[in-house]
């Protein structure tokens, strides 16, 4: 058996090429996956006229962060911000999970859990909307409106565009594959 010197070569550069193929797709995934979360923010922070839409992205068993923001200042930004560790558990995660989305008009008169509140103060929260985003493997992330200026009344149509706006993302192939 002759061995050709050229196609050992020719196959790690074959292989090189297959990687580089599937690092560009996987790239151009992220990087669709990324303005459609960027256009949703921004078209609910518009629509809903509040301070801040964010979107809080589940890395692991209920452990997430702020990956993504729309902010009507600079002032309100929370990006990288993780959750309260001892607050958000399972109990909360199978509410989001089954579909749960919580308006809250104002965190000083809603009746939720001492460390809720005040994780919420400390991001100058004072009324927030959040919607899952539940995809077939579970709960990817939540899709979180904040005003900051004071309480908001949230109407059945902002609830809706919330939902709506998580359903986009909760669909769209790029976030499915991530």
């Amino acid at each position: 058996m002759q061995i050709h010197p050229h196609s050992e070569f020719n196959h790690g550069r074959d292989r090189r090429e297959q990687g580089l193929q599937k690092l560009l797709a996987r790239l151009v995934r992220s990087m669709q996956r990324d303005e459609l979360v960027r256009q949703t923010t921004n078209q609910l922070r518009e629509s809903l006229q509040v301070d801040r839409v964010v979107l809080y992205y589940f890395y692991g068993q209920w452990q997430g962060q702020v990956t993504f923001e729309s902010l009507s200042s600079k002032e309100y930004s929370i990006l990288g911000s993780t959750g309260p560790d001892d607050c958000f558990n399972s109990e909360y995660g199978a509410l989001y999970l089954a579909g749960r989305v919580k308006a809250i008009a104002d965190i000083e008169l809603e009746p939720i859990q001492p460390c809720h509140r005040d994780f919420l103060r400390n991001m100058q929260v004072r009324a927030n909307l959040v919607a899952p985003i539940v995809i077939p493997r579970g709960l990817w992330g939540l899709l979180v409106a904040h005003h900051c200026q004071g309480p908001h009344n949230w109407s059945p149509s902002d609830i809706e565009m919330m939902q709506t706006g998580a359903q986009t993302l909760a669909t769209d192939r790029n976030i499915l594959e991530s």
